[in-house]
């Protein structure tokens, strides 16, 4: 079998691609993340392709409402996904600047590989990395932690659209009760 090097996920897991760094466990864990969600990996043999790459947080509590939320989307097993501290808020906040190329190689990675078409983010509220890359003060009131949220997802958008100007994209904030409301 011959291992491919062309992406950050397939290179060999101590090979220079992945040093031993905070860098290279933090792309070595996002690949086997990654690896998981893809289920099997590449597409199907049949070229089947997935609609979406998903953009959630690492928060235990959302996990299950946030996949089942996919479900009713009717997007099951049409997804990849990427999870992260804080979702977006860990791919643009300036106090995680050296998460973003993990997310961005994947985001990469499953472009090639499923040929997705649209990045769906979900923030959620009560996020600890929103917290710490902004300050307590900045999620002290519900209309204070819309703004920040808003404003994160729109420095996504336009990072995403400067990165990737083909990639659609669609982001929501999710409650502690499970509901949704729209970023966009």
């Amino acid at each position: 079998m011959t291992t491919n090097t062309t992406c950050a996920c397939c290179a060999p897991p101590f090979s220079h691609r992945h040093g031993m760094n905070r860098r290279g466990m933090l792309g070595l864990a996002a690949g086997l993340l990654g690896a998981a969600a893809f289920g099997r990996g590449a597409r199907a043999a049949d070229g089947t392709t997935y609609d979406s790459m998903l953009l959630t947080c690492i928060d235990p509590r959302f996990v299950t409402t946030v996949n089942g939320w996919m479900d009713t989307q009717h997007l099951k097993g049409q997804y990849s996904q990427f999870a992260i501290a804080g979702a977006s808020i860990g791919v643009v906040a300036p106090a995680f600047a050296g998460w973003a190329p993990a997310f961005w190689d994947n985001l990469g990675a499953s472009m090639q590989l499923h040929k997705i078409k649209r990045v769906m983010v979900v923030n959620h509220r009560d996020c600890g990395a929103a917290k710490i890359a902004y300050g307590a003060d900045a999620v002290a009131s519900r209309d204070a932690e819309t703004a920040l949220h808003r404003k994160v997802f729109a420095e996504f958008k336009a990072q995403l659209a400067q990165k990737q100007p083909s990639m659609g994209i669609a982001g929501g904030l999710i409650g502690l009760d499970g509901t949704l409301e729209s970023l966009a």
